[in-house]
């Protein structure tokens, strides 16, 4: 089986919402994982709360890893 997807993001779900936003007006919609929220429906613990992974179709990474570069470098000189 060939994988359609490709993960272009993990990190915090606070910086996840902003690249799944921006990736939304541009046309791309985004996969979101959260292995804690998974483990929480179904009665397991999670020790990594909050990481979030953002995965595309393989044919709109390029587009899409411009987003994710925009968005962590503004995050990144802001601190």
């Amino acid at each position: 089986m060939v994988n359609e997807y490709t993960k272009i993001f993990s990190g915090n779900f606070l910086v996840s919402g902003r690249i799944k936003e921006a990736l939304i007006e541009i046309g791309i919609t985004p996969i979101v994982k959260d292995e804690s929220e998974s483990g929480r429906l179904a009665g397991f613990p999670s020790s990594m709360q909050g990481i979030q992974d953002i995965y595309v179709q393989n044919m709109e990474v390029d587009k899409a890893k411009i987003v994710v570069d925009q968005i962590t470098s503004t995050i990144d000189s802001e601190q």
